[in-house]
């Protein structure tokens, strides 16, 4: 009985992973940067490769501190987290394209507003691999925290919805530390956490949202806008003619503009009235 007592109570199991995933990601972080030899003291940018291997670091602390949880707490397999992969290239492809298609709208609304101005591309191939690399390293372990773990156990606990807001809530403050962050954008990234986490709670999938996040995240970066207040190599280099503000997004990046929102409740809508059709076609 008291072992299906705590099967219900996800959100203690939340509760109870927040120290140690922050921490054991940290040490992973650590020991990655210090084989490479980055000295975390200094106040210099790192490189991008650097970056890429303190942040695939981090992601193999994130699976192994879940391991233990989903092994010890939970007592689930590790896959049920998200990871199934029958029947879910659509799925991935849809995400993919859906970012590409709100970037690019994103971009070529600015440049007729002359919010922004072209200036060149900026090609380079080690730059862009790395970049993917990053950036699907992030997707999956944003993804597999925040959806995989934090949502799957807070559905157990309340109300769908109640606990998409609460894992938004939760995906937005993480990133609360971020340079040039401030309420309007810590809102945009609240949306962005239901974005990313309504498909799970219809799908209790990954995929979807792992696609999703990388994409909105690597176009966001190739069409030059900044990523969370990160700086990164871009493919295209533009000017923002105007004074950094909330319809360009500033030096957050697109996700820190109203077109962001804009796109982002249009697509949320989408995607609620997909699953909820679906459902009905169902019964």
């Amino acid at each position: 009985m008291e072992n299906q007592e705590f099967k219900y109570r996800g959100w203690l199991r939340v509760f109870l992973l927040f120290i140690p995933i922050f921490f054991i990601t940290g040490i992973f972080q650590l020991i990655g940067g210090f084989f490479l030899g980055v000295d975390f003291t200094s106040l210099e940018k790192r490189s991008s490769l650097e970056d890429l291997i303190i942040n695939f670091s981090g992601l193999v602390g994130t699976f192994f501190a879940l391991w233990v949880f989903m092994k010890f707490v939970d007592k689930e397999p590790f896959v049920k987290l998200g990871f199934q992969t029958k029947n879910r290239l659509k799925e991935f492809v849809i995400g993919i394209v859906i970012g590409l298609i709100i970037m690019s709208l994103g971009y070529v609304t600015l440049i007729g507003l002359k919010e922004i101005t072209f200036l060149k591309t900026n090609f380079n191939l080690t730059e862009l691999i790395i970049l993917v690399l990053i950036f699907i390293v992030v997707a999956v372990g944003e993804e597999v925290i925040l959806r995989g773990y934090i949502l799957k156990n807070l559905l157990f606990s309340f109300n769908k919805y109640v606990a998409l807001i609460v894992s938004s809530i939760l995906f937005s403050l993480i990133h609360g530390f971020n340079d040039h962050v401030d309420l309007f954008a810590l809102f945009n990234l609240f949306l962005a956490g239901i974005l990313l986490g309504l498909p799970y709670i219809y799908t209790k999938n990954l995929w979807f949202s792992i696609a999703l996040h990388l994409s909105w995240n690597l176009f966001q970066a190739l069409f030059g806008f900044n990523v969370s207040g990160h700086e990164n190599y871009s493919l295209i280099v533009f000017e923002v003619t105007n004074q950094p503000n909330l319809l360009n997004g500033g030096a957050f990046g697109f996700e820190g503009s109203y077109l962001a929102i804009i796109a982002q409740v249009i697509t949320i809508t989408v995607i609620w009235f997909h699953f909820n059709r679906k459902k009905v076609i169902n019964e």
